[in-house]
């Protein structure tokens, strides 16, 4: 009987042993595997979507190609109606493609019909217009428009962001203080509503519905085209690093360079509460050769890295970026997030011999996340984008270094349209707003996964402010329904019949239907 006993107690110490070892593997020195196979995986993955895209441009046809596919969507609605509409609907793009740390669960009982729809479809100089498809990227379009002369208003950083995803859910960039969020700067949507009609809208015709697409999450009809605004390009982005120390300082700063309109692009890292670098921008043709920085160049450091080399040695500083690379400037490394999964990546060496295969395909790295690891980016890490009013920016990082102590933080200010949709100023004229990006892992010995998150809701509520859905979202549905304007919304859900054909938007974006 001792002897028995012995052996469960050692074979369940090996047990003990061996789970604790790959807890720690996975968690730990994850680095592994996505350096031996992720990379790799994602290296080959972009220079086949490359391939086929230039493939369909010179080969295919693509309009002719998104008249048949729009087809075979609303054949697949029409006959999901003669089964007698038994689930609701959704997009068949798996959760894990997504850029979002979450998968949504209502995929599982939804009826999933595909949208396969990835081209760019027309460009018109003449009414300075680009026509494309739901899942188009920004690198893809950026890469298309630059080369002839062209780019759009608004082109957020990561490579792999979708203009569906955009428009669905938000959009942001440096240009934003401008030109406000991705939809403001898009012209028209083709949907096909729930009774597999395909319509268009714009700000002249289906007005009410071209205004409530945004946000929308695919809960009014499925987006099956966009047109977006063009304007010039121009070769170079000449950026002017100023480095600030002081939190009051910094909050004044970045409120009047996003006022300033000869300011194309405004930004600031903040590396600390009260000290961070402030980044002004303009496109320009011309440029001091000796100034000119590839930040693209796969063995150049990352550029927050880059960027906080003017903070320690406190100088200011120029340099002209080509303008695809200032784009993407925040790709390589994820922003910050690839220095939790990678600590050694930005170094010189690791560049030099590794860096080609950078960034990993985040859909990669989420479809091999255990769930350890998914419970931990709960409870241990932060990725979050909260839009406040820029009056109030000093409140807010002194809100988010109290509960999390995140650096760096992303400070981007956008102009907020006076116009109808489901987020819009509190008031009749358009508002400043800035977004603060969180990403990383907190630092506050009091952080405390969903709690925190809910405080900073709480926040951001008072405030007036915005969450961006992507991300964890632990608010109830009545505040929910405070945060975003259901008015409108509710009206078209019900003039154009989608309470049994679609989710709400609380039903996809809560953290209950994630997981």
């Amino acid at each position: 009987m001792l002897l028995e006993l012995i052996g469960v107690a050692i074979a369940t110490f090996c047990i003990y042993v061996y789970i604790r070892g790959i807890e720690y593997v996975v968690v730990e020195q994850r680095w592994i595997f996505v350096c031996l196979f992720l990379m790799p995986l994602s290296f080959i993955f972009d220079n086949w979507l490359k391939l086929r895209n230039w493939f369909v441009s010179k080969v295919c046809s693509a309009p002719k190609l998104h008249g048949k596919r729009v087809q075979s969507i609303q054949a697949e609605i029409k006959k999901w109606i003669r089964d007698g509409r038994q689930k609701k609907l959704c997009t068949g793009r798996p959760g894990w493609q997504t850029v979002g740390l979450r998968v949504g669960t209502y995929k599982a009982t939804h009826h999933c019909v595909n949208i396969n729809l990835m081209d760019i479809l027309n460009l018109d100089v003449d009414k300075q217009i680009v026509k494309v498809e739901p899942l188009v990227t920004m690198g893809q379009l950026s890469h298309y428009l630059i080369k002839q002369g062209w780019t759009i208003p608004v082109l957020p950083e990561l490579d792999v962001l979708t203009v569906g995803g955009l428009i669905m859910g938000v959009g942001i960039e440096t240009s934003s203080h401008k030109h406000g969020l991705f939809q403001h700067t898009c012209v028209s949507y083709d949907i096909i509503l729930a009774d597999g009609e395909l319509v268009h809208c714009s700000k002249d015709e289906n007005a009410d519905l071209f205004y409530q697409i945004p946000w929308s999450h695919g809960t009014l009809g499925f987006l099956v085209a966009a047109e977006i605004k063009i304007i010039p390009a121009k070769e170079y982005v000449k950026v002017q690093y100023t480095p600030v120390n002081d939190l009051k300082s910094m909050s004044m700063r970045i409120k009047e360079e996003a006022m300033d309109e000869k300011n194309d692009f405004v930004e600031c890292l903040a590396y600390s509460l009260d000290s961070g670098v402030l980044m002004t921008a303009q496109m320009t043709d011309s440029c001091e050769q000796e100034k000119v920085n590839v930040i693209s160049q796969y063995w150049k450091p990352w550029f927050f890295e880059h960027v906080k080399t003017y903070l320690e040695t406190n100088t200011v500083g120029v340099e002209y970026i080509p303008l695809r690379d200032y784009y993407h400037r925040h790709t390589r490394s994820l922003f910050w997030e690839l220095q939790d999964i990678i600590p050694f990546g930005n170094n010189v060496l690791f560049r030099y011999l590794f860096g080609w295969a950078m960034p990993p395909q985040i859909a990669l790295l989420k479809i091999t996340s255990p769930q350890i690891i998914l419970d931990l980016y709960e409870n241990k890490h932060v990725v979050q984008d909260m839009l406040v009013p820029i009056d109030d920016l000093k409140q807010s990082l002194e809100c988010f270094d109290n509960l999390t102590q995140i650096y760096p933080l992303w400070l981007c200010p956008f102009k907020l349209y006076d116009v109808p949709g489901i987020i819009h100023p509190h008031g009749n004229n358009d508002v400043m707003y800035i977004d603060i990006g969180a990403y990383g892992s907190p630092k506050r010995d009091s952080f405390n996964g969903p709690a925190t998150v809910k405080e900073i809701e709480a926040f951001v509520m008072e405030k007036k402010g915005f969450q961006m859905l992507y991300a964890d979202s632990y608010l109830s549905r009545e505040d929910f329904r405070t945060m975003f304007d259901h008015e409108t919304y509710d009206k078209l859900r019900k003039k154009y019949q989608c309470k049994d054909a679609f989710p709400t938007i609380y039903d996809k974006v809560n953290r209950k239907a994630r997981k």
